[in-house]
Formats: C-alpha cells, structure tokens, sequence
C-alpha cells in the first residue's frame, strides 16, 4: 500500500537496495493500521460507556416492583427553605398590649369588667399641650365627616394613623441611643410593643371591614403624610408628640365607645370574631365582634394614659424608667 509518506520514504531509501525499500512501506502500513484499529476500539469503548451509563440512570428512574409510578415534573429541591436558619422557623405570635391577658379566655363580662376610664381626658396646661389638642380635633372633624357612621373603615383609617407613633418614636430614640452611645432608658421596646399592637388592631380590621380600592389609597396619603408631620414633630419635640398620641388615643377610645352603641342598636351586625382576633386577646371560642371592640378599646385607653405618662416623664426630666421598674425574681437588673 503506498501511503502519502511515500515520497519521503523514496528519497530516504534511494541509495538502499529495492529489498530494504520494501520492508520500510510495510512497517509504514502496518503502523498505520495499528493507529486506525486503536481509535476504532477506543471510540467503541467510549460508546459503551456512554449507553451503560444511560441505561443505568434510567433503571434509577423506574420505580421499584409494586411502587406506583408517579408522572409529572420531578420536585424541586427549595434551596431557599433548606437554608433557613432554625431561629427563623419558630412562629413569633404578637402578644397582647395587656399582662394577664393568658392567664385565661377572656369573655364579654371580663372585658366590660375592666376599668379602663372611657371619659378619661387630659386637661392641658401649657400652650404645646392646648396645640396638640386642637391639633387633634381639628383632624376628627374631616373625618367624621367622610366616614359618618361606617366605624368599620373608620377603625381601619384610625389604625393605620395610630400604628405610626409608636414606630416613629423607637426608630427616633433607637438612633439617639445609638449615637450617643449610651442606654435609652427602657422606652424602644414599650413604643415598639404598642406599635405591633396597632398593627394588629388593623389586622383584625381588615378581616372584616374590607376597605374597597380608592379607600385604600386615601388611608395610605393620609399616613403617609402624618408620618412625614409627625416624625418632624417628635425630633424636634419629643414631649409634645407623645401629647399629640394621648389625646389621639383619648378620641379613639370615644369613637370605639360610638362603635359599640351602634352594635348594640343593630345599626352594626355584631358578626363573629375573626380567629386573627380570638387568638391575639385570648377570647372565648364564641366571641364576637362587640368583643373585639371592646378588647381593642381597652388598648387604647392604656396607650392614652402611657404616652400622657411619657410626656410628663420628659417635661418632669426624668424619663428613665429604670428607677421606677418593678424588677421580678430572676431577671437582672440591667440598663439597657
């Protein structure tokens, strides 16, 4: 077989004898020949290997002898749940604004039962104090005025105001703490537990109330400007703005007063409670809505007395609750 490197082979033997030129083309061929049979097995082999391979994995996908087969889409491994740490597994249920609300299911003669004093009011005696009272009047009237009688989505627009200040004020002394590089005095945590209460105050609205489209979006300028006011208001003076909260609380416990009257006149269907609220106050299995009006109320009036308390805490310079805390059996007692 004459090959391409013939040629060279023909000048490399020229001077050889015919005999030697011979011998040399057939160890070229036969070389050439091995190589091809080597890549031939090779490739073959690789081949094989490729089929076992496949074969095997469809073995894996067949279920086993009396499994039954399942078809669809093979399930997707959820990374994101795979890598959540166990701390964020554990349900964090809000607790109630009130102490003893767990110690049993609270009825309606039990929350009537409470002193929560519904004519309760603060006379102001300095000028900032008469400021924020008629600043608080005067923001009742336009909405008296538009929702009238429907204290259901009232409730849902005095919530989503209400929900602010506590918020506004920890953020506010939670920088303040920060930068100063010293203790807050015990307030973050009680403004951020009345601001999750609100929060679930609204909760429980919205499970019944179901503000249409264009009263969402109103309630949500009005907080959003009155989140702007008064975050301005309690870096500038902090007293006042917790003034400015108690006698906003003072007309939520009068309006929560008009809502239970209208329940009680029929003009309300005094609906069963929604489970969101059963749950949060631990009320009886049968509550209903009159109840949780009456447990919402209660809350209220102890966010008007604690942010009037807040503000004379300030006025009084004496705002660490520190000095005055009862500490109970083991607990340290820590400034923080």
């Amino acid at each position: 077989m004459i090959t391409p490197s013939t040629p060279s082979l023909l000048l490399r033997h020229a001077s050889r004898p015919a005999a030697t030129y011979t011998a040399a083309c057939l160890r070229q061929a036969i070389g050439g020949t091995q190589t091809r049979a080597f890549g031939i097995k090779t490739t073959l082999r690789v081949q094989e290997y490729i089929s076992k391979t496949i074969k095997n994995d469809k073995d894996k996908d067949k279920p086993a002898h009396g499994e039954m087969q399942v078809t669809g889409p093979k399930p997707v491994v959820d990374t994101v749940f795979a890598s959540m740490p166990p701390e964020l597994r554990v349900p964090m249920f809000p607790e109630p604004i009130r102490d003893g609300i767990k110690d049993h299911k609270w009825g309606t003669n039990d929350l009537e039962a409470l002193d929560i004093g519904i004519t309760k009011h603060r006379i102001p005696d300095r000028i900032s104090d008469k400021i924020a009272l008629w600043a608080v009047k005067s923001a009742r009237r336009p909405t008296d005025i538009f929702f009238r009688n429907k204290y259901l989505h009232r409730s849902v627009m005095l919530e989503v105001v209400a929900a602010v200040p506590g918020m506004v004020g920890a953020l506010i002394r939670h920088i303040r703490s920060l930068q100063g590089m010293r203790h807050d005095g015990g307030w973050i945590g009680h403004l951020l537990h009345e601001a999750e209460n609100e929060r679930m105050h609204l909760m429980t609205w919205m499970e019944i109330g179901k503000p249409v489209l264009w009263e969402r979006a109103l309630i949500a300028t009005v907080q959003t400007g009155f989140f702007a006011v008064f975050s301005l208001l309690y870096m500038v003076s902090p007293r006042t703005a917790h003034r400015v909260v108690g006698y906003l609380e003072e007309e939520a416990v009068t309006s929560y007063t008009h809502f239970i009257k209208e329940i009680d006149a029929g003009r309300i269907e005094n609906v069963p409670a929604p489970d969101v609220a059963i749950a949060y106050w631990n009320l009886e299995p049968n509550s209903t809505l009159r109840d949780v009006v009456l447990a919402v109320r209660a809350d209220e009036a102890l966010h008007r007395d604690t942010n009037h308390h807040f503000s004379d805490r300030i006025e009084a310079h004496r705002e660490s609750l520190f000095e005055d805390l009862e500490h109970s059996e083991g607990k340290p007692k820590i400034k923080y």
